[in-house]
């Protein structure tokens, strides 16, 4: 083996069976001889290369690959540090979730492996109040406190003392639901209580080396004024200031350009200095430890955050933590990037009103994180439900695949469950979502009913039942189309106006109910439906549509037979019988 093949091997853990040099190549008219491991193809204008390998872990979940990862670039370590953070400028959206998941899933991972792992997850709190959001009331006061620290803005939905709180307190009351617990760092309070006072001296040191670094991706060079620092005004609390200059101890100097104001403040001393985002970030990996951190794919494109980040992490003494990209989540029948300052979005607690917490889990486990995928709300929850079911399946062997496919699944369905030590230990009751939600419109929300009409359920099944049911009533409510839903006549109801054909036709069918609904199966009493149709001298469209009327008062409904099946002769009979 080549130099180059063995440390290729080394760094991508691959063994590499062959190699094999592509000659001549030719690109703009000249020839190219290359070589290059399957691992470094980046995209189709790169390099035609190619090299058999065998990976390792190949059929590995992503979560582990990147667990694996960790330890073998950080080294073996008495404690991994993963990290995660947001600034809660906004509701805290589904999108702003899948970094939060993707740690998590990745902490497990290592904690798996024995590893001791710090989970933690930074409230960005001290960032400035640049917009209201559109779902805020109070939006003229709220206006008043622009270009202020969020933790001084009053949250107007009284939820906390403020409005930044009022958006941590929201995640922080939601995500035990879905399995995370990190340790949660506020930055407000560690920049007003000068934990990072020798870190900003040493951005102010190093302030010529970081400009220099930051200019490498600017279009416009910082100008030799800039510093690596930011100034909320004594006077205003706002971030209207310029700063003016450096003692070379603790002393800054800065203007208060709103009301034409300087003065001098110690920054050992004083709550008003912070440091700016691309300079901030890389001093807390090193102030934190931190050895994994993903990000965005906005953070994380060439001369994004992360590129200028992992160079100006040197000034500070560290190294950047092993990352990955993820990509945004967006909400089905909306387009673009999901926005918190918007305010038109969907959080972990809209999304768990219609998904259990393995499936919300499911949605992410289950999709590479540089994969972009939308939340439904839509139809598409009966297929997404579906998906979830047959992975379970897959599971417990109920459903026979491929062994390399059962590795797949099964892995998927661990790290899909909120408490990784306690895995089911029986798969749940498998009823489609659409006829879950049959059953909750046929009893009308009671949900022991729609339990006792399930009465083969176990216990456990019965309680993982019980969210669903809940879960399909909010869909309905809320999202359902109107042509799937339906309520089942009473006595109070208007009658349907029925012809004389009409009322033999239904008479007919009430005595055919009565006799065999429950006997017979789906299939075979389907079967007679059309037969009844043909026997009273009616199209079946017309006589389909004449049940759903006298049952639902609606044209159209689920499908007939396992509807009527579903609802049994008990509840059938009675609404027949009105004619």
């Amino acid at each position: 083996m080549s130099e180059k093949a063995e440390e290729i091997s080394k760094r991508d853990n691959v063994k590499i069976k062959a190699i094999f040099f592509i000659r001549p190549l030719y690109f703009g008219g000249k020839e190219k001889s290359t070589f290059v491991c399957e691992s470094c193809i980046k995209g189709l204008y790169s390099d035609i290369i190619f090299c058999m390998s065998e990976k390792i872990n190949q059929n590995a979940h992503w979560a582990d690959i990147m667990a694996d990862k960790i330890i073998r670039e950080k080294g073996e370590k008495e404690l991994y540090t993963c990290a995660s953070g947001i600034t809660p400028s906004g509701t805290v959206h589904i999108g702003n979730f899948r970094e939060i998941i993707t740690v998590e899933l990745v902490v497990r991972c290592l904690r798996e492996r024995g590893k001791n792992v710090r989970f933690i997850y930074s409230w960005d709190d001290y960032d400035v109040f640049r917009k209201v959001p559109k779902n805020m009331p109070q939006k003229e006061l709220l206006e008043t406190y622009l270009r202020k620290p969020i933790t001084l803005v009053p949250d107007t939905k009284g939820r906390a003392e403020n409005y930044a709180r009022g958006n941590e307190i929201d995640v922080e009351k939601i995500l035990p639901t879905v399995g995370v617990y990190p340790e949660y760092l506020y930055q407000a309070e560690r920049y007003r209580t000068n934990k990072y006072a020798s870190d900003i001296r040493t951005a102010l040191e190093h302030r010529d080396e970081i400009r220099e670094v930051l200019n490498q991706y600017r279009t416009e060079p910082l100008p030799a004024s800039w510093w690596p620092i930011s100034v909320f005004s004594s006077f205003t609390d706002r971030d209207n200031t310029t700063v003016l200059g450096w003692d070379g101890e603790w002393g800054v100097t800065y203007h208060d350009d709103e009301l034409d104001k300087t003065e001098t403040i110690d920054i050992r001393t004083t709550p008003y200095t912070k440091l700016p985002w691309r300079v901030d970030w890389p001093m807390r990996w090193v102030k934190e430890g931190v050895d994994f951190e993903p990000g965005g794919k906005d953070h994380l494109t060439e001369g994004g955050s992360y590129d200028t980040a992992k160079s100006v992490v040197k000034v500070f003494g560290g190294e950047a933590p092993v990352t990955m990209r993820y990509d945004f989540v967006r909400l089905k029948g909306m387009g673009g990037k999901i926005s918190s300052s918007g305010g038109e979005v969907a959080d972990l607690y809209d999304v768990l009103a219609i998904y259990p917490p393995e499936i919300v889990r499911y949605l992410f486990v289950g999709t590479k994180p540089q994969s972009e995928f939308a939340i439904s709300f839509d139809l598409d929850v009966l297929k997404i439900y579906e998906d979830y079911d047959n992975c379970e399946r897959i599971y417990f062997g109920i459903l026979p695949v491929k062994e390399q496919r059962r590795e797949k699944e099964k892995r998927i369905y661990e790290l899909s469950q909120v408490d990784g030590s306690k895995i089911p230990t029986e798969p749940g009751y498998q009823i489609p979502f659409r006829h879950l939600s049959n059953y909750v419109q046929i009893y009308g929300g009671d949900t022991e009913k729609v339990l006792s009409r399930l009465s083969d359920a176990t216990e456990s099944q019965k309680e993982r039942l019980k969210v669903r049911i809940e879960c399909a009533k909010n869909w309905l409510r809320d999202y359902a189309p109107e042509d799937f839903k339906f309520s089942l006549q009473t006595e109070n109801d208007e009658k349907y106006a029925a012809t004389e054909t009409e009322l033999s036709a239904i008479r007919e069918f009430a005595g055919f109910v009565e006799k065999y609904l429950d006997e017979m199966g789906e299939k075979e009493f389907s079967n007679y439906i059309y037969q009844a149709a043909q026997d009273n001298g009616m199209e079946s469209a017309d006589f389909f549509r004449l049940i759903y009327m006298v049952l639902i008062n609606k044209e159209k409904g689920p499908k007939l037979a396992g509807f009527l099946k579903a609802c049994g002769s008990e509840t059938i009979l009675p609404i027949l019988k009105r004619y």
